[in-house]
């Protein structure tokens, strides 16, 4: 490791440790692959469930430039961004998640190759992109391909990993490389980056690694891509030669591309290189590195694009998922979006005055699918706080699924305005459909008067060609509706949309007939006042552009619904996996709807895939079965007539009683808190505190007091309409007047470990009080233990656990299951906790008071989901 942007794994400075965060929220739901190269020989569609979740269901669009708005950009040299679309490699949900705030990317208009970045040495070195993310690409006419990294030592790799990979069979073929092929096949996106870098290679190596390559390129079907990274050389070492050379151009010549390393001042050699070879330069793209400082980069541009001339190569760019990773609201990611993609002044056809970060508008010509009839985009960025259909909240929940993101405007913003232009933006608190629309705001008057240019396109006006546009306003203002043809571009005829009456959803036809003919370039919306309104307000919920003939009707229904998987938890709790047959043709995609008892009906998913998994479903009440709805939705976001399906629910429970307590040992007349954690289909408790007051009580969580020393049993019972359940603590608490003694007796006890991460990551990490600074046990062992001598002994009463998230680090870094034993001899143990399912920061566990000198931490599962590395920041035992 020589400096900061040594290689491709910066991103994995911290031991690949906070970039890939599992995904808690999931514990059912099929997960999208990730392999290391054992895996990936073993895997098949027929022996993974959750493949069939997995596949791309919108095939790649063909895109356009068509022409610029900004005179600086260009269309020869390419642009390429390796993004961590998901901030982790495990626990991935396949087809969205349960969060509004996700990494919903937009900018694909000047995207050429999307590479989907993940993999560590702790969860897959092999992962494909996730299904949700490839429909989003291919929508918007991007090839994605996945990943295979090998990382350096340091960072876990290993080099058998490499030697898995490059195996050959007796004919000389590589079943990984077959791999590869059938999962991109399968899955349906477009191929590999391939980067290894892990330490030990040879010349025999690098050999076997061109072979590789040259099977890849020979077997792999027309279309895809193999990317090559600037990192292994001719003589097997990783040696980093930031441009094009004698020693990394046979892998380039292998490959489709090559992603060059960051260490750059002009990539004039690696143009003229290529040229040399018989190559085209721009299938080489110089990589900069944005992931710590986004746009604060210093990146010597004229080392790429040259004043006057054509570029050198094209641009790659490492993270650009800065603009996510370093912000926490939709709006503050959407704003960093913006200034990344755009520049500060945030209109890409004036990034001239941006300063030095001009935006990659300034370099690059935005391109655009809107090519056919029809054309429907709801402004819908892929995520919501709730879903909205036709102007109707029909689901209250927080949701993200970027297979469900329109194609959103290509120009962010143009507003052509002789006064103040109006302001522009996305809004999550209106949608008509899906969890967004386009608000314009701000002051309107005959000077304010503002052309806002949203969509380059190339669609057909025929005889029956119509737009449809979907509003609300309080404000009666006088909008249009602008179109522009490929002949003039920037000169737009503008149609007159009707005012609306009241606060509502709104929609009017504009005919397009007397333009037949013509190919709209353009679409834009025009606002104008003669009289000011000052806080004027609209917000744009569908636009569509059609053919009237082609309008009519619905979607074919989907049939042959069948059941995948049904599992239950707890009775109450419906995990479903289901597949149905449908078209693919006219298709936008599928609804899936939940019919309430009360005849109201819910949404609870949606997808383009012919198969979908609903995770905790939740029991309405006391119903035995419920029933679903699938509808399609076709490109004129018409719906077909449903299909509807049940499936029953288990006998309704009995409850299970359960509680914990806040202490065990206490003073007398020191308050108790008590919780009820019995099931949740407990309807009323009854507790029993021998010796307490109160003695009885129907609270859920009393505080209870003791006046005398003793040691006393709890009760609880938990009833509802099916029977009860009763959990007796037999001497779980004890007053004691030395309870004022009780200290945490680890502090500064040096235990001994399995083993550490780092030198700087040992036993002595876990017990010195310091929660900040990184001060943590860290271990990557498959059955992780730390053990304590007290040093003499003690009654102990609980213990603390300070997991990764009360050090700062993510919550799916929080250690999930383990077992706490004490011994008092070190060799003989008594289990005192164990937990199979904790997800919290810091975990507190009382215990009936025990006497021991040694205590024990053992990890069964160390964070949430893949991730192999345990992180204890404090282990803390209390006793007297």
């Amino acid at each position: 490791m020589k400096a900061k942007g040594f290689s491709l794994i910066v991103g994995f400075s911290l031991l690949f440790l906070l970039l890939f965060v599992p995904n808690q929220s999931f514990a059912a739901q099929p997960e999208s692959s990730y392999w290391f190269p054992e895996g990936l020989l073993e895997w098949s569609p027929e022996n993974d469930p959750d493949a069939i979740f997995n596949k791309s269901a919108i095939p790649l669009k063909d895109s356009d430039v068509l022409y610029n708005v900004n005179e600086h950009a260009q269309s020869e040299a390419k642009l390429t961004a390796l993004s961590a679309l998901n901030p982790h490699t495990s626990g991935v949900p396949s087809q969205g998640g349960k969060e509004f705030f996700a990494n919903t990317f937009s900018y694909w208009q000047y995207v050429d190759l999307m590479v989907y970045w993940a993999g560590s040495a702790g969860e897959g070195i092999i992962v494909p992109p996730s299904a949700d993310v490839i429909d989003a690409s291919h929508k918007n006419g991007v090839p994605i391909v996945g990943n295979v990294f090998f990382p350096p030592t340091v960072y876990g790799g290993k080099f058998e990993w490499v030697e898995q990979m490059l195996t050959q069979r007796s004919d000389g073929s590589f079943p990984a490389a077959d791999k590869l092929i059938e999962v991109a096949e399968y899955y349906g996106f477009d191929g590999w980056f391939i980067n290894q870098e892990t330490e030990g290679g040879t010349p025999e190596i690098a050999e076997k690694m061109k072979g590789f390559l040259s099977y890849l390129q020979d077997n792999k079907p027309e279309g895809m891509h193999i990317m090559w990274y600037d990192s292994m050389v001719d003589n097997g070492s990783i040696s980093w030669q930031n441009k094009l050379t004698d020693q990394n151009k046979d892998f380039f010549q292998r490959s489709d591309s090559m992603f060059l390393n960051f260490w750059w001042n002009s990539q004039q050699s690696s143009y003229e290189k290529a040229i040399q070879l018989g190559e085209n330069p721009y299938d080489l793209y110089t990589g900069i590195d944005v992931e710590a400082r986004g746009t604060e980069t210093r990146v010597p541009w004229e080392g790429i694009f040259p004043e006057g001339q054509s570029p050198y190569t094209s641009l790659g760019i490492y993270r650009p998922d800065w603009t996510f990773k370093t912000t926490s609201t939709i709006k503050e990611f959407f704003n960093k979006e913006d200034l990344f993609w755009v520049g500060k002044e945030g209109d890409p056809s004036q990034t001239a005055n941006n300063g030095h970060w001009k935006g990659l508008a300034h370099y690059f010509s935005s391109k655009t699918v809107v090519n056919e009839l029809p054309f429907v985009t709801n402004f819908n960025t892929g995520s919501g706080k709730s879903f909205s259909v036709d102007g109707k909240t029909l689901s209250e929940d927080e949701w993200n699924n970027r297979s469900l993101q329109d194609i959103l405007p290509t120009w962010r913003w143009i507003r052509e305005s002789k006064g103040t232009a109006l302001d522009t933006a996305f809004d999550w608190e209106e949608s008509y459909y899906g969890g967004s629309s386009l608000k314009v705001s701000g002051v309107l008057n005959k000077e304010n008067a503002t052309n806002l240019k949203l969509y380059k396109t190339d669609l057909p006006i025929q005889k029956d060609t119509e737009i449809s546009i979907t509003y609300k306003t309080k404000a009666s203002s006088n909008m249009k509706v602008g179109v522009s043809f490929q002949e003039n571009p920037d000169k737009f005829t503008f149609i007159k949309v009707k005012k609306p009456s009241n606060d509502e959803w709104t929609t009017d036809k504009l005919k397009l007939k007397k333009f037949k003919g013509k190919q709209i370039a353009a679409i834009s919306l025009f606002f104008e006042n003669q009289e000011e309104i000052k806080n004027f307000s609209i917000n744009i919920g569908e636009l569509k552009i059609y053919d009237k003939k082609e309008n009519k009707g619905k979607s074919n229904s989907p049939t042959s619904v069948n059941w995948l998987e049904q599992q239950f938890e707890k009775g109450i709790y419906a995990d479903l996996g289901f597949s149905w047959k449908g078209e693919k043709e006219n298709l936008r995609h599928y609804e899936i709807y939940r019919l309430m008892p009360d005849d109201s009906k819910k949404l609870v998913g949606a997808t383009p895939n012919t198969a979908y998994y609903l995770s905790n479903l939740k029991r309405s009440g006391k119903e035995d079965a419920t029933t679903l709805e699938l509808v399609a939705v076709n490109k004129h976001n018409q719906r077909s007539k449903s299909e509807v399906f049940t499936f029953e629910w288990p006998p309704y429970p009995k409850p299970t009683a359960d509680f914990s307590v806040s202490k065990t040992v206490a003073q007398p007349g020191e308050e108790i808190q008590f919780t009820n954690e019995s099931s949740e289909v407990t309807e009323k408790v009854e507790w029993h505190f021998e010796g307490g007051t109160p003695e009885t009580s129907t609270e859920l969580n009393p505080v209870i007091t003791y006046a005398e020393e003793g040691t006393y049993s709890v009760t609880l019972t938990a009833k509802n309409s099916e029977g009860e359940d009763i959990e007796k603590k037999e001497g779980i608490i004890t007053i004691s007047k030395d309870a004022k003694n009780i200290t945490n007796v680890a502090l500064n006890k040096v235990g001994t470990v399995s083993g550490q991460c780092a030198p700087s990551e040992g036993a002595a990490k876990a017990t010195d009080g310091i929660i900040t600074n990184n001060s943590k046990w860290c271990s990557l062992d498959q059955s992780p233990w730390l053990e304590i001598d007290l040093g003499e002994t003690k009654t102990l009463t609980s213990f603390t656990i300070q997991h990764a998230e009360a050090g700062g680090e993510p919550s799916a870094f929080n250690t999930k299951a383990y077992t706490i034993k004490v011994s008092s001899d070190g060799v003989n143990w008594l289990e005192a906790v164990t937990v199979t399912d904790n997800t919290l920061a810091v975990s507190e566990h009382s215990i009936v008071p025990r006497e021991a000198r040694y205590v024990r931490l053992d990890i069964q599962q160390p964070t949430q989901g893949g991730d192999q590395a345990t992180r204890i920041f404090e282990f803390e035992v209390y006793g007297y």
